[in-house]
């Protein structure tokens, strides 16, 4: 905000990105900036908390481009030993509000819990944390070895099934 919003855009979009995620800027603040990042071409990804009344979803749905970022967990980001299950029924309850893809993030840290919410219907899953995690395990080049392992079973574990719009990734898919 203090660099100004079509400056900004202007850098990133020269910077080759095309989606942005701003935590904690709240949909009543985003109408200059989603409409100027449209602009551009820079999808503006808003993030429904579980907290989110219903009216609020609806409203997020509507104004989020590119997708819609579901938040896993009251709190902050980081490694959790399991899910809310919560998330199943916030998945459904956006899903009945849009047809925009839904990624899962906060507390995604292993395979099983990426498989979870791909089972629960959710389009794609935001990792963060457990990549840090992955990435201070000994050298740089070990800790990079990690993280390709572990997006590599990442990668596995939602292969199998996306019950919400019955496709899988494709084997060429690569995790970069």
């Amino acid at each position: 905000m203090h660099r100004g919003i079509e400056k900004f855009l202007r850098q990133i979009a020269a910077a080759g990105v095309a989606g942005l995620v701003i935590p904690d800027f709240p949909l009543e603040e985003a109408a200059d900036l989603l409409q100027a990042a449209s602009k551009m071409g820079i999808d503006v990804i808003l993030l429904v908390a579980p907290t989110s009344s219903a009216e609020r979803i609806e409203a997020i749905a509507r104004s989020s481009q590119g997708f819609i970022y579901l938040v896993s967990v009251t709190g902050v980001t980081g490694v959790r030993s399991q899910l809310e299950i919560r998330v199943s029924d916030l998945l459904k309850q956006i899903r009945g509000v849009t047809d925009k893809p839904i990624a899962v993030g906060f507390g995604i840290s292993e395979a099983a819990q990426a498989h979870q919410v791909r089972e629960w219907g959710a389009d794609g899953v935001i990792v963060g944390s457990a990549f840090v995690k992955q990435l201070a395990q000994g050298t740089p080049d070990q800790g990079l070895l990690a993280i390709a392992q572990f997006c590599q079973s990442l990668k596995a574990a939602i292969k199998t099934t996306n019950t919400s719009t019955n496709t899988s990734l494709d084997s060429t898919d690569k995790v970069d």
